[in-house]
């Protein structure tokens, strides 16, 4: 089992390119077995994710970092990661939002 602080990250208004685009999403292994994320993939290529590699013990926690270039992006923006674990079940849904505007 998989448990996050939260699964929806709203980075309010940022500035076009300004904005280091990095938000972090915690979670904790809330099961009885390794939590073991296999793959993260992004909604869009503005949007890369990264994720431990190495299983994480019962009890632990850990972050995935997503980072969003807003660079060429305008207006209200809302991007997903798509997390697939050893869990049941076992995809798990990231967002990011926020409205991009110009410098």
């Amino acid at each position: 089992k998989i448990e996050f602080k939260e699964e929806t990250i709203n980075y309010g208004e940022v500035e076009k390119g300004k904005d280091d685009g990095i938000r972090i999403f915690e979670f904790t292994n809330t099961g009885d077995e390794p939590l073991l994320i296999r793959n993260a993939k992004s909604s869009c290529g503005c949007t890369v994710p990264e994720f431990p590699k190495d299983p994480v013990k019962p009890g632990e926690s850990g972050i995935i970092n997503v980072t969003f270039n807003s660079e060429g992006r305008e207006g209200l923006q809302t991007k997903t990661v798509t997390l697939i674990a050893n869990t049941i079940p076992n995809t798990h849904v990231l967002a990011i939002k926020g409205n991009v505007v110009k410098q």
